[in-house]
C-alpha cells in the first residue's frame, strides 16, 4: 500500500493518481459565493454542485465563513489543506467513491476577523451570499414566528452595529456597506430545511434591520433578493473510521473529509439580486415556485428521518438503516407517510409520491451510510415543529390521522425525560433546549401533558382534545414500561402495516 499522502494543493497532481481531483484553476481573486456555515452537507451540496460546475468550464469559487468558535477547528484544517476536502460517496453496495473538492478557496472567522468577513460580502465580485446554519440559527420563535429580539447578541447588535455577532449583525453591515459604495445587493440564499426559508430569510432580516436602521431596511426591501431553495442529500456526520478507511483503501491523509449519499437534489426558485452561476447545467432544477417541494421534502424525508429516529432510539437502534432492516419500524414509517404526511401534500408537478416515498426507505436503508440516530435526534427542538408538529396541526384541522406522529412525539418526552433506551443504555442528546425539555418531561408522572405545554413548540396542542387524549394514553404506556414497539399507537391499523401488539 502507498503511504497515505497530505492532502494539500501542491500534492494535488500525486494524489490525482489514486482518486479523481480538481484540474481547474483554485484562484481567489474570482470569489462571487460566500458561504456562512460550512459544515458537512454544505461541502457535499452547494460546494458540491459548484465544483462539477467548475470541472465544466468557468465558474466561479466560493468563500467559507464560520460564525462560532466552534467553527475553528475547520477552518485550522482548511489553512494546511489549502481548502481541499473529499466527498466520499457511499453507495449501497458497499463500494466508495472519494473526490477531492476544489471549490472553496478561502475561509474566513468572524469570531475573529469581523472585519475581513464584511469586507468579503461587501467585495464587489460577490453576487450571492448562501447559509447552512441550522434550523436553530434563524433567531425565530417556531411557534409565532417573530423575531426573537431577547437574544443577548441580537441586543449587542442593535447597540454596536460595527461589532456584529450573528448572522444578521454580519449581513446587515455588509449590504450597508455595499449600499454606501453604490454596489448591487447580493442574493441572500438559504439552503436549510426551513419550508419558504427565503421568506422566512426576508422577514427575519427586514425586522432585525428595521430595528437597527430603518433606511437600510427599506433598501434590503428594495434590493435583496431572498430565493425559496429545497436541499436534499443524506450527509452522516464524519467518523474516525471514514477518515482511516480513506488513508488505508486509497492512500489519502484528509483531516475532515464529508461522507454522502449518491442522491442528491436540488430545487431553487430563479430570484436572484445580482447574477447566479449556471447551476441549471450541472442539474439545480430552478421553479417558479420551491413552495410544493420544500413541504414535500420537509414532512416526508425529514420528518420520516425523525420518526425514525426518536423511536429507534428508545428502541435501541444505533443508526436509521438499522431502523429500516427492522421490518416494524419501516412498515411504522411507510404507514405514517401514507397516512399522516403525504394526504397533507396535494399534487406536486413532476413527481409521483409513490415513488419518492419508496426512494426514500431505499435511501434510509443505505447500509453503508449508517446515519446515527443521534444525529438526526439532535436539536429536535428546531426540527419536529416544521417538520412533524405542522403536520399534526394540519390533520388535526381537517380530521386527518395523528396516531402515529403523536406516538413520536410521546416518545420524544420519554426520551427527553429518562435519557436512557429502553435497555438502560445512555442516550446522547443534543438539542439547544435540552434542559427546558428534560424539566417538562420530568413533570409528566404528576402532569401527563406537562411535555406538550411547552407553547413555543407545540402551540396549543395541550388545549386539542383529541390530540391531548391520544398524547395522554400513549405516553402513560411508556411510563408504564410498555415496549416501544408493542404500544398500540394505531388501534385501526390494518393488517398490511403494523400489527397489533395487545
Amino acid at each position: 500500500m502507498e503511504t497515505p499522502m497530505q492532502l494539500n494543493q501542491a500534492n494535488l497532481q500525486e494524489i490525482g493518481s489514486r482518486i479523481p481531483v480538481p484540474k481547474y484553476s483554485r484562484c481567489a481573486n474570482n470569489i462571487e459565493i460566500v458561504h456562512i456555515g460550512v459544515g458537512g452537507f454544505h461541502r457535499a451540496h452547494l460546494a458540491y454542485y459548484l465544483h462539477e460546475l467548475k470541472k465544466g468550464g468557468a465558474a466561479p469559487a466560493l468563500c467559507g465563513i464560520g460564525l462560532r468558535e466552534g467553527d475553528r477547528k475547520l477552518y485550522d484544517i482548511f489553512k494546511k489543506q489549502d481548502h481541499l476536502y473529499t466527498l466520499m460517496v457511499k453507495q449501497p453496495d458497499g463500494t466508495i467513491e472519494p473526490e477531492v473538492i476544489g471549490s472553496i478557496v478561502d475561509f474566513k472567522m468572524g469570531t475573529t476577523d469581523p472585519e475581513g468577513v464584511i469586507a468579503q460580502m461587501a467585495a464587489a465580485d460577490t453576487r450571492i451570499v448562501s447559509l447552512t446554519i441550522t434550523e436553530g440559527g434563524y433567531n425565530f420563535n417556531p411557534t409565532t414566528g417573530e423575531f426573537n429580539f431577547d437574544n443577548l447578541d441580537i441586543q449587542h447588535e442593535l447597540k454596536h452595529p460595527h461589532d456584529p455577532k450573528t448572522v444578521y449583525g454580519f449581513l446587515t453591515a455588509a449590504l450597508k456597506r455595499r449600499r454606501d459604495a453604490g454596489l448591487p445587493a447580493f442574493t441572500i440564499l438559504v439552503c436549510d430545511n426551513i419550508e419558504h426559508n427565503g421568506d422566512m430569510m426576508r422577514k427575519m432580516l427586514g425586522t432585525f434591520a428595521k430595528a437597527q436602521d430603518a433606511d437600510l431596511a427599506q433598501w434590503i426591501a428594495q434590493e435583496v433578493c431572498f430565493p425559496n431553495s429545497m436541499v436534499d442529500r443524506i450527509t452522516p456526520v464524519t467518523t474516525p473510521a471514514d477518515i482511516e478507511a480513506l488513508a488505508q483503501d486509497f492512500s489519502v491523509h484528509d483531516a475532515w473529509p464529508v461522507t454522502c449519499e449518491p442522491f442528491i437534489q436540488w430545487v431553487v426558485e430563479d430570484k436572484f439580486s445580482n447574477g447566479r452561476p449556471d447551476f441549471e447545467k450541472v442539474g439545480v432544477q430552478f421553479a417558479p415556485d420551491v413552495g410544493p417541494y420544500e413541504k414535500m421534502k420537509l414532512r416526508l424525508l425529514n420528518a420520516g428521518h425523525s420518526v425514525l429516529g426518536l423511536l429507534g432510539a428508545l428502541h435501541g437502534h444505533p443508526t436509521i438503516n438499522a431502523c429500516v432492516e427492522d421490518k416494524l419500524f419501516a412498515k411504522y414509517l411507510r404507514a405514517f407517510l401514507d397516512e399522516e404526511a403525504t394526504p397533507i401534500l396535494g399534487d406536486i408537478k413532476g413527481i409521483n409520491l409513490t415513488d419518492y416515498k419508496d426512494s426514500l426507505l431505499e435511501r434510509f436503508a443505505n447500509p453503508n451510510i449508517k446515519d446515527s440516530v443521534s444525529r438526526i435526534c439532535s436539536e429536535s427542538s428546531a426540527k419536529l415543529p416544521k417538520f412533524l408538529i405542522a403536520t399534526i396541526h394540519e390533520n388535526l384541522a381537517t380530521g386527518g390521522s395523528i396516531k402515529f406522529a403523536t406516538l413520536v412525539i410521546a416518545a420524544w418526552c420519554y426520551y427527553s425525560d429518562k435519557q436512557v433506551d429502553q435497555n438502560g443504555q445512555p442516550l446522547e442528546i443534543i438539542d439547544a433546549m435540552h434542559d427546558e425539555l428534560h424539566a417538562a418531561a420530568a413533570a409528566t408522572a404528576k402532569d401527563p401533558l406537562a411535555f406538550i405545554k411547552i407553547e413555543s413548540l407545540f402551540g396549543g396542542l395541550a388545549g386539542n382534545e383529541r390530540f391531548a387524549k391520544s398524547y395522554t394514553s400513549l405516553v402513560q404506556e411508556l411510563y408504564q414500561g410498555a415496549d416501544i414497539k408493542k404500544v398500540d399507537a394505531a388501534p385501526a391499523l390494518t393488517k398490511n402495516h403494523i400489527p397489533k401488539h395487545k
